[in-house]
């Protein structure tokens, strides 16, 4: 596998700290096709040096040719000219066409890049970042380095080319003259730090409101029943005004300081053209310059502020593109998920599951622990039931089960071999989750069933999808396993995307079972099929069940009560409700409300 290009070592990449910085790892994922960009960098050159032979030839054809009224030689002289012109055009069509394809090629790249590692991160980081903006960063941020990179690199070499060739031309013609010419950098160096110290701070400031908003419309948009249900539109409507507001100020302040860039620019190039003339005339008098130099000169000042301006334009367009790429390399310096190289593959799995004397809190800054010295055997092939109020533990035991957090203290055991010394994806091979709400792709129903076992064969996603008590809605369908699902499974009721979920796990076969009650919400036939799908599911399999309903759970080989993530009570149904203690008015409760 390659070496992702941040470090010529392969090693971590460097934070981003500054523009420099950040324009050196795009740099990076440039170099990746040097080849093609050394030969880009050949057609500048030549359509450069293609450029500046022009005014010089123009000023030759004035001093030679139209003063001493050569007719013929001034022929020769155009038609060289028309050949250069068309030859310089080429060159600049040809480049431009390469750099295109280097573009899409090193954002592809980068996209990849950002993409798997987002598959890479523990699961902590999505709790603390809206999706919508990590769609943002995949999409806007990336698309805006494309678009830069389509126009900028070919530009910033051939303005800076053209730069240096044009004073060395200005120089070779008449140092004096040159010298007079250049007086305008002071205005030019002191115009352009004021201007893009503004503008920096505002494209930066643009990029975050612009992922604020992004991840706001996805949120709002995802929970839109919701937000209808509690009639709650124009909230949401005050809200999103409140960010488009905000991204529409800095927007507006970017573009307007970067707007002074070409005005700054046009009054120098007048300025310098003035001064040309002024000072060329003056010499011209005492013939220490001819009339065909004073035109060369005019031609080239356009030319040495053209580069200027471009450079100013093209390091505004950067600061936009570095603001966007700034938000990509700091997700991609997001620590992946740690795994040591000594972990080994988890072996066969029999399903013995213990808890020894396990901590851990989700803020290690915090003095208070969210589950605190758990302890708790399951054996191979029973059920346990985690119960408690909200705030409990419950899903943090899961959570700890399956490596998406690893525990402060104490340890995790399946079969004896310790959870944190094997691999993640050899341990999460062997366990199969059937949650409270159910995540389907947009896709067929067959490709969604299969999810769990990609090698399968049609004959076994259908016979999963019988043992699921699925089959029978699956064939009321007129294209049966091959109709296509919208995202999240829209257009199917919530019992019928829970069967999926559950043929799914069937599929995958695992040893470990992750119940997050699949039952919830559910109508009373559909909770029949589910649960006569759930027990053999559930047959021959470890499984962990996360109660809400405690009626649901009354026949599980051992029930964990929790309360303030510590286990106060162990045993089964009929053994905690003689202990008449918190699980037993847990229970009476539980009679009244139907939930914990």
């Amino acid at each position: 596998m390659a070496k992702h290009p941040h470090s010529a070592s392969g090693g971590p990449p460097p934070k981003t700290k500054n523009i420099w910085g950040t324009v050196k790892r795009i740099w990076l994922y440039l170099a990746e096709q040097k080849g093609l960009l050394t030969f880009i960098l050949f057609l500048i050159t030549i359509s450069v040096i293609l450029t500046l032979l022009g005014p010089y030839l123009i000023g030759v054809a004035v001093d030679d040719y139209i003063v001493l009224r050569n007719t013929e030689g001034l022929l020769w002289l155009l038609i060289f000219l028309g050949i250069i012109y068309v030859v310089n055009s080429l060159a600049i069509w040809l480049q431009n066409y390469l750099m295109i394809g280097i573009a899409q090629n090193t954002v592809y790249s980068l996209r990849r890049h950002l993409f798997r590692h987002l598959h890479r991160l523990p699961i902590s980081f999505f709790d603390r970042k809206q999706h919508g903006e990590l769609m943002s960063r995949l999409t806007n941020d990336i698309e805006n380095v494309s678009r830069t990179l389509n126009t900028s690199v070919i530009q910033i070499f051939s303005s800076v080319l053209t730069l240096v060739g044009t004073v060395a031309f200005m120089i070779y013609l008449s140092p004096l003259l040159t010298l007079i010419t250049l007086t305008v950098i002071p205005l030019l160096y002191f115009g352009m730090k004021w201007i893009t110290t503004r503008t920096r701070k505002f494209f930066r400031e643009q990029q975050r409101n612009l992922g604020d908003l992004n991840g706001y419309i996805e949120e709002t948009v995802s929970g839109q029943s919701v937000v209808k249900t509690f009639s709650q539109e124009e909230k949401v409507i005050k809200e999103f005004n409140e960010k488009n507001e905000r991204l529409k100020t800095s927007g507006y302040w970017a573009q307007a300081y970067s707007g002074f860039i070409p005005k700054l620019m046009n009054v120098l190039n007048n300025l310098s053209f003035a001064i040309i003339a002024l000072a060329g005339g003056v010499l011209a008098l005492y013939d220490l310059v001819s009339i065909g130099i004073i035109v060369t000169f005019t031609q080239y000042s356009r030319q040495f502020t053209r580069p200027l301006n471009d450079l100013a334009n093209q390091y505004n367009t950067l600061l936009s593109a570095v603001a966007g790429a700034e938000r990509v390399f700091d997700v991609l310096d997001e620590e992946k998920e740690k795994e040591a190289k000594d972990h080994m593959e988890l072996p066969t799995v029999k399903g013995n599951v213990d808890f020894r004397n396990v901590s851990f809190s989700y803020d290690e800054n915090e003095d208070g622990q969210t589950i605190f010295d758990v302890s708790f055997r399951a054996n191979a092939g029973e059920t346990v039931a985690l119960v408690g109020p909200t705030g409990a533990g419950k899903t943090t035991i899961i959570n700890l089960l399956s490596r998406f957090y690893d525990c402060d203290k104490g340890s995790i055991l399946i079969d004896g071999n310790d959870i944190s010394s094997v691999t993640r994806e050899s341990l999460r091979q062997h366990m199969g989750f059937v949650l409270q709400d159910p995540f389907l792709f947009q896709g067929t129903i067959r490709e969604n069933i299969r999810y769990g076992k990609l090698d399968a064969s049609d004959e076994e996603v259908i016979e999963a999808a019988k043992l699921a008590n699925a089959y029978s809605f699956i064939k009321k369908f007129p294209n049966g396993f091959d109709t296509v699902l919208t995202q999240e499974g829209g257009g199917i009721s919530q019992g019928q995307k829970q069967l999926l979920s559950i043929s799914r796990a069937i599929l995958a076969r695992p040893k470990i079972l992750i119940l997050d009650e699949a039952t919830s919400s559910i109508d009373t036939v559909t909770e029949i099929k589910i649960q006569e799908a759930l027990s053999r599911l559930m047959s021959g399999r470890t499984s962990f069940v996360i109660a809400h309903r405690l009626n649901t759970i009354q026949q599980a080989d051992q029930i964990i009560v929790l309360n303030d993530g510590q286990v106060l009570e162990k045993g089964d149904h009929q053994s905690l409700l003689k202990q008449k203690g918190f699980y037993y008015e847990l229970y009476n409760g539980h009679l009244k409300n139907d939930v914990v």
